[in-house]
């Protein structure tokens, strides 16, 4: 197997598009995929099970193609395919105890460890697939492409630490109604409700955020019964008690005069807010509605953003919202660029959802090395983004692989030939 990666070139510490070298098959893993096995391999019970999970996972930080038979063709002496699409899809492993596992590790680490300025961001993400016979895939449209397209539907709670370093905490697949039971079909706002339970559950500290999607009654009234805070934003659309009427919210927005308006800035931005504290109809409290402008005289608001706590600052509700995107987008980002979130092509739902933990698992791995005060030993460099983490992951392996080859030179008297035929470069 001949595999073209990208190189690290010395000047910068950073890859070139123009450079890249034939890399070897793998022939052990890499030194946080030793480091986790000691971690979590007493949840499977015997070798084979070890290896696989082994190897998948370091299939997701550096196989150039992350599929089963992708990550399988990486390995120089392996078994075959199909027993890693077993492991994946067959064998009775506890994936429920692997994230259990995963979460109780994060807090090791100060700085991923639960505190109570921490935010959970909640936020769905579609998967795409290249065929319509995987389980319980369907069609959903993409705003961003402006098309119809096969799909899983996820729905993601995440943790965003006072640290800056965030991780996803539980998840949940949104199924059609026509693809299941009227007993089995849950929506979003359901599906929802279920994540927010396990945190509260788990007593994880913190603020809730979501979009605007979310900002429903039922999730409002759940959040609030749990005292949790919340900060969501609001459609534009949606009916508000406001002015001793109820209209839209945009109606509303438009009726604030200039001279009403505040001017708030954190950090480098610059808006103009106006707030108060307001009801909505089917909403059994009370609710703070900020609405910001981009410009002191802007006629059309930026956004609109409620919270259940009607005593909090303006700084403060502004900084738990945005760290719905710090939450999620940057996961969906670096989990569908760096580590195959989108690329497993597994026919079994439930080899799709192992897969998707095993991928929460990587990012948790990578995101503990990051940002320390020193380099891991085995990344050589201060690790700032999951990409930079990932490019470390491969140089590891690399160096493992032509230690590997100098061994067998030096110490057991291997030709060249016979290495290149192990590493499978002839």
């Amino acid at each position: 197997m001949m595999t073209d990666v990208p190189v690290m070139t010395a000047v910068g510490g950073g890859f070139t598009e123009e450079e890249s070298l034939i890399m070897p098959a793998i022939i052990t893993w890499p030194t946080v995929v030793e480091e986790a096995l000691k971690t979590y391999g007493s949840l499977f019970v015997n070798e084979p099970e070890r290896r696989h999970f082994a190897e998948y996972l370091t299939g997701l930080l550096v196989a150039q193609r992350k599929t089963v038979s992708g990550i399988n063709a990486e390995f120089a002496v392996t078994t075959d395919q199909s027993c890693l699409n077993r492991w994946i899809t067959e064998v009775a492993w506890d994936v429920q105890a692997l994230n259990e596992r995963r979460v109780t590790e994060l807090q090791r680490d100060p700085s991923t460890r639960y505190a109570t300025q921490g935010v959970i961001a909640l936020d769905n993400t579609r998967i795409a697939h290249d065929g319509t016979l995987i389980e319980a895939v369907g069609w959903f449209w993409d705003h961003a492409e402006a098309k119809h397209q096969i799909a899983h539907d996820y729905l993601i709670a995440h943790y965003v630490c006072p640290s800056g370093k965030h991780y996803g905490l539980e998840c949940r697949r949104f199924r059609k109604e026509a693809d299941c039971s009227p007993e089995e079909f849950k929506d979003h706002p359901a599906l929802f409700v279920e994540l927010a339970d396990w945190v509260v559950a788990h007593e994880l500290p913190g603020d809730f955020t979501f979009d605007c999607y979310f900002t429903s009654a039922p999730i409002l009234n759940r959040l609030h019964s749990k005292h949790r805070g919340s900060v969501g934003d609001l459609k534009t659309n949606r009916k508000v008690e406001f002015g001793g009427r109820v209209w839209k919210a945009a109606e509303s927005a438009a009726s604030i005069p200039v001279e009403a308006r505040k001017v708030v800035q954190i950090g480098e931005r610059r808006q103009w807010y106006f707030t108060k504290t307001i009801r909505i109809p089917t909403v059994d409290h009370p609710v703070r509605l900020v609405i910001l402008w981009d410009r002191k005289n802007g006629a059309e608001p930026r956004k609109m953003r409620l919270t259940n706590k009607t005593c909090w600052e303006i700084t403060r509700i502004l900084r738990v919202s945005r760290k719905r995107w710090t939450g999620t987008e940057t996961f969906h980002r670096d989990g569908k660029q760096h580590l195959g979130m989108g690329d497993g092509q597994l026919r079994s739902g439930e080899g799709q959802t192992r897969h998707l933990y095993l991928v929460l698992l990587a990012h948790s791995l990578l995101v503990t090395a990051m940002h320390q005060g020193r380099a891991c030993e085995w990344a050589r460099v201060t690790l700032t983004t999951i990409g930079e983490a990932c490019r470390a992951v491969l140089r590891d392996t690399l160096q493992r692989t032509i230690t590997w080859a100098i061994e067998r030179a030096t110490v057991d008297a291997w030709t060249t030939p016979r290495i290149c035929q192990v590493l499978q470069l002839t």
